[in-house]
């Protein structure tokens, strides 16, 4: 096995093996961050609220995640994973099917300002927890626009379209562009560089 493949399997390894009922607390964990955020924003964020409002003691949380930034960006990933895997329409052009995967991607969180802007600040954490979740968002981004441009796609396009994506996201995070805007100018971004 090469380095590169061993590191992806890591990556990809889960932290440990959930029992059904730690799957729920996890769960229950989750959503109550979304909910905390909605309330609170992410300023008021903490994993202690977390805990209490998803009816655990605050340890059972911290032995889960190490941090705010920890439990915003699991958000954001297992909403990323729980996307229907892109489907190829080869009768579309490339840079077609690349702009509706990436705007697909880029308005995961598109409806809920307060979770958007809390992404924008936790996955730029220096937290290992979060720099592992970071590094599978970038994997799965990856795999779903080779899937999008084809087993053929030019490394640079590819590249090129993953600052894209996560450019944007941090435009809209930072308020700088709106949620809403990001489709066409991923559009034009794509066209830009696929050709």
């Amino acid at each position: 096995m090469s380095s590169s493949t061993a590191a992806t399997a890591a990556l990809l390894a889960p932290r440990r093996h959930l029992s059904d009922r730690q799957a729920r607390t996890v769960a229950g964990l989750l959503d109550a961050t979304v909910e905390e955020l909605r309330e609170v924003g992410y300023d008021g964020l903490t994993v202690r609220n977390v805990a209490r409002r998803a009816g655990v003691a605050p340890a059972t949380a911290y032995n889960y995640f190490a941090s705010r930034e920890h439990l915003v960006t699991e958000v954001f990933w297992r909403r990323l994973e729980a996307l229907p895997e892109t489907r190829v329409d080869r009768r579309r052009t490339a840079a077609s099917r690349a702009a509706s995967t990436l705007a697909e991607m880029a308005l995961l969180v598109a409806d809920e300002p307060e979770l958007a802007a809390a992404c924008t600040v936790a996955m730029l954490s220096n937290d290992p927890d979060v720099k592992v979740l970071r590094d599978r968002i970038g994997l799965t981004w990856r795999r779903r626009l080779q899937a999008a441009l084809g087993d053929d796609a030019d490394p640079a396009v590819l590249r090129s379209l993953e600052f894209a994506v996560s450019g944007a996201m941090l435009q809209a995070g930072m308020g700088h562009l709106d949620y809403t805007d990001l489709p066409d100018q991923l559009a034009r971004t794509a066209e830009l560089v696929v050709g």
